[in-house]
């Protein structure tokens, strides 16, 4: 007896969330080190090129992103996407034994709200009509309502890049996180097709000569390079525990929304599968405020704690 379809995407899934999550920790060791000898990658810095477990990390995270994708082959999405956070429970993990990060219990209460939060709203999500053909794809992708979101994904990228970035870049975690996951909804669709083109071409019917083929490769891999860049400057300038979760809420939620939009699939859905989803949405967000309270917390008590030990100082010297 052989094994079934959804079987090899399960398997597929979950190593593709060992490796994604194991690969945040090696990134995160590499710009560390590179942090040390060069400038930051936070600030502009490229020396984390030249750092071997930089480059480890980005290995782990190619696979788990190539598993992720033949996964997406095999088995529905319902099934693959809420896998997708047992990288944050990985990351988090290791973060604590081999980058000494300690996550508060709030953080840890955080990631649990993201990670119920983000099952129930993939749990819940429309099932999308899947297309047979690149021309399928395109047509889709140029309704007016999807061109409609990807001009807004754009604008508020730009607007991200060009004037948040400058300013709260090195304060609010969003910032860079907003830019991967908005660039992140798109390369989901450009994916999408590229896999669609392949499946074709390896079963007969080449996709080689559409137009519509290349530019899809085209976008994706600019869209994947923005993601990466904007990805090492999270890592570098915060704590690996927070931006792992809420880099997959974030990214989890505009992909499904960016769906939607394409497939129209929200017109099927019923009163119940509505309000799951938005008390998914209401358990994310409340997941994502307690990880950044929490973040905003460990200065004041590193600070804290300095202040109690020079007390004791004081104390025993006098």
């Amino acid at each position: 007896m052989g094994v079934s379809d959804n079987t090899r995407g399960l398997i597929l899934a979950m190593a593709s969330s060992a490796f994604i999550g194991s690969s945040f920790i090696l990134k995160k060791k590499g710009l560390k080190r590179a942090a040390d000898s060069g400038t930051r990658a936070g600030v502009g810095g490229y020396t984390y090129l030249l750092e071997p477990l930089w480059w480890a990390g980005m290995v782990l995270m190619i696979v788990g992103e190539v598993a992720n994708f033949v996964a997406y082959v095999y088995a529905p999405a319902v099934l693959v996407t809420p896998l997708g956070a047992l990288s944050i429970i990985i990351s988090a993990i290791l973060a604590h034994f081999m980058l000494k990060e300690r996550l508060q219990k709030m953080g840890i209460l955080g990631c649990v709200s993201c990670i119920v939060g983000s099952v129930v709203i993939v749990i819940h999500a429309p099932q999308e009509h899947t297309p047979n053909s690149v021309q399928e794809i395109w047509a889709l992708a140029t309704q007016p309502a999807f061109l409609i979101y990807v001009a807004a994904t754009l604008s508020a990228v730009l607007a991200l890049i060009l004037y948040f970035e400058p300013r709260y870049g090195q304060t609010n975690i969003l910032v860079y996180l907003g830019i991967c996951s908005l660039m992140g909804s798109l390369t989901v669709v450009s994916i999408k097709a590229i896999g669609i083109a392949i499946k074709l071409t390896l079963e007969g019917i080449s996709q080689v000569a559409y137009p519509q083929t290349w530019f899809f490769i085209t976008v994706a891999a600019v869209c994947v390079i923005t993601q990466l860049n904007y990805l090492n400057k999270a890592l570098d300038t915060f704590n690996a525990a927070i931006v792992s979760p809420i880099y997959y809420v974030m990214f989890t939620t505009l992909t499904i929304s960016a769906s939607a939009i394409m497939f129209k699939d929200w017109s099927g859905q019923d009163a119940s599968s509505i309000a799951s989803e938005i008390c998914g949405f209401i358990t994310v967000l409340s997941g994502t405020i307690i990880l950044h309270a929490t973040r905003e917390q460990e200065p004041a008590t590193a600070s804290a704690v300095a202040e109690v030990i020079s007390f004791e100082r004081e104390a025993a010297l006098h």
